[in-house]
């Protein structure tokens, strides 16, 4: 396996997954537009070899594709699904022994190395002597967005280092250049931990940042592993060695493959304004108040190759660690959550705001279960592990009213929790509760709701994607479209009258005096959601885009309601189709949007020709 940058990216070379741009572009917008679309094209890793801005090569894309992270890994992904096997049955080593030869090495791997050097002590520098990557035009400064971020506290065993991947700004805002950086971690990481501690005991506590060398180091960053098992562990399985880390008294462990290391600590008592940042949800993440780093040193090794990745709108290439973690840990889940099958956190909606999931019912298993009820247990299960946490909507239904169906095929996991929801019994609220820190659809910084919508028996209608020639839309909406069978977006315009409050009472009033006919009319029984949007013709244009516009844009407990909405015994419900405002709010963050300049530059090295042009196509 690959110990450094530049040996991933001549492995890469060799095999013909990789093209070098040897044109000076900038590392201000210019690298960032050339990646997004590589990316969205379907191309190789790319190796800038002229960046502007940077005394470095720069490399992104390495994690282009499933199946390119599946070849980066090729020789111990199989030795790590093995070890999965035994942690979920160790029975399999007895039954299976010849199959599970291997396992004694996988688990030599797993235990980190103490070094005293490594090459990537090799070389000093400063943060100004690293590339200064900025990917959008309102970014706050540029960015680290592969970073290996490894803490301790006053602990000396490596086993209780924590390694994530927080956002790392360089520069900007009021930090002393060159001796201050952002460190931006949110809710349920692991460094916090370590934070709280030193908090608790008055002192700072350290932290190195590595950028590079084995790419299993960059995967298991991201890794969602239970607290108190070292992310190392997991790293050396991967990368096939042991991981060596340089230990001292005087800073956080070095991982000496690196290609770069910051050295540092933080003062967990003090902090400084962070951002913006185009970040995964496709907007600006505004400017807050997060922890911050004091600089020591900076080292790179002699021949370092900075590896960096683009955030923005999903899907980007930070949608293959969610791919490639959930080939490797899904088989897991079921013996974390007892009776939930699989879970799928959405890419396309931002991760966080949209969580699928596939569970069972097992109460009463002498009677058909005709309502959810186990699945409201699992759905809690499932609310509370880690970063699983952050759902803002969770949609759950039973395996057994279809054994076929695919947790990854979303179309048709929203066809059949539609076609059997029963809006009166089946949403239940978490109200005034933590969210993701990304996502700005709430009451503020961390703060919202969520939503459970289980769905459990038999299919109770057919959808429609048509409607009545006299179909009622209230004033100060518009553009009826269809995203999915059931699902209607419809357009919000700028008038006094355009609120949500304002379109379901409309909405119900209609209702109410139609309700014979409706009641008859498969075509109104057969729409379950209405979705109020800005732009209901981009809203349907594709299965991204209503994931994306829904879910990032809406808050449960203020931006649902329904056709017939009543309370009873604090439990909310509606008897008509659901309504969702996914419209754009004042208090939420501005979307991605790229610089024209910059667009019309790439657009011209497209029609260029040569051997990248047909991957910078828009």
């Amino acid at each position: 396996m690959q110990r450094s940058t530049r040996q991933v990216v001549e492995d890469l070379r060799s095999h013909g997954r990789l093209i070098e741009i040897a044109d000076p572009l900038s590392t201000h917008l210019e690298i960032a537009e050339v990646q997004r679309r590589v990316y969205a094209n379907q191309g190789p890793a790319i190796l800038f070899s002229n960046p502007i801005g940077s005394p470095f090569p720069m490399v992104s894309n390495l994690f282009g594709s499933l199946e390119q992270a599946r070849f980066l890994f090729r020789k111990s992904i199989d030795r790590v699904r093995r070890a999965i096997e035994l942690k979920i049955d160790p029975n399999q080593l007895f039954i299976r022994p010849m199959r599970y030869l291997g396992a004694p090495w996988t688990a030599w791997t797993m235990l980190p190395k103490r070094v005293r050097t490594g090459p990537v002590l090799q070389h000093e520098t400063t943060i100004d002597g690293l590339p200064k990557l900025i990917s959008w035009p309102g970014d706050g400064g540029p960015f680290v967005t592969l970073p290996q971020v490894l803490s301790q506290s006053d602990s000396s065993s490596l086993m209780q280092c924590n390694l994530g991947m927080y956002r790392v700004q360089l520069a900007g805002n009021d930090y002393s250049p060159n001796q201050q950086i952002g460190l931006h971690y949110q809710l349920h990481r692991g460094i916090g931990v370590h934070h709280q501690k030193a908090l608790a005991e008055g002192r700072p506590f350290r932290v190195c940042i590595s950028v590079g060398g084995s790419p299993a180091m960059t995967l298991s960053a991201v890794m969602p592993l239970p607290e108190g098992l070292s992310e190392l562990t997991f790293a050396g399985a991967l990368a096939g060695h042991r991981i060596p880390m340089i230990v001292s008294d005087h800073h956080a462990p070095i991982y000496a493959d690196a290609d770069f290391v910051i050295v540092g600590t933080v003062d967990p008592t003090t902090t400084k304004r962070e951002g913006p940042f185009g970040d995964h949800l496709g907007y600006y993440a505004k400017e807050h108040d997060f922890p911050w780093m004091k600089v020591e040193r900076v080292h790179h090794r002699k021949d370092a190759i900075w590896p960096f990745t683009v955030v923005g709108r999903p899907p980007q290439e930070d949608t293959t660690f969610g791919e490639l973690i959930h080939e490797l840990t899904g088989p897991i889940i079921p013996t974390v959550l007892p009776g939930v099958q699989a879970v799928h956190a959405v890419d396309a909606a931002g991760v966080h705001p949209l969580l699928l999931a596939i569970g069972s019912e097992r109460y009463v298993p002498y009677r058909k279960s005709n309502r959810p009820q186990e699945l409201l247990t699992q759905a809690s299960g499932i609310l509370g592990q880690g970063q699983m946490s952050l759902a803002k909507y969770l949609l759950i239904v039973n395996a057994n009213d279809d054994s076929s169906l695919d947790i990854h095929d979303i179309p048709r996991f929203f066809h059949h929790l539609l076609e059997r929801i029963d809006w009166n019994r089946d949403l239940h609220f978490h109200t005034r509760t933590t969210m993701d820190t990304l996502d700005y659809s709430g009451d503020g910084l961390n703060q919202g709701s969520k939503v459970v919508m289980a769905a459990s028996g038999d299919k109770r209608r057919r959808l429609v994607s048509e409607l009545v020639s006299d179909f009622f839309i209230p004033k100060g909406f518009s553009g009826p479209q269809w995203c999915l069978p059931g699902i209607l977006a419809i357009q919000g315009d700028s008038t006094p009258n355009g609120t949500l409050d304002y379109f379901a009472t409309e909405m119900t009033n209609f209702a109410q005096s139609q309700s014979k006919r409706l009641e008859e009319d498969l075509r109104w029984q057969g729409l379950r959601l209405i979705v109020l949007v800005d732009d209901s013709e981009f809203a349907s244009r594709t299965l991204n885009n209503f994931l994306w516009t829904t879910f990032t844009r809406s808050n449960p407990a203020s931006d649902i309601d329904g056709v017939g909405s009543f309370t009873v015994q604090k439990h909310w419900g509606c008897t008509g189709p659901l309504i969702i405002d996914a419209r754009c709010k004042p208090h939420h963050a501005p979307p991605l949007i790229e610089d024209k300049q910059v667009t019309a530059k790439i657009d011209a090295m497209a029609v260029r020709g040569g051997a990248i042009a047909k991957f910078l196509q828009r």
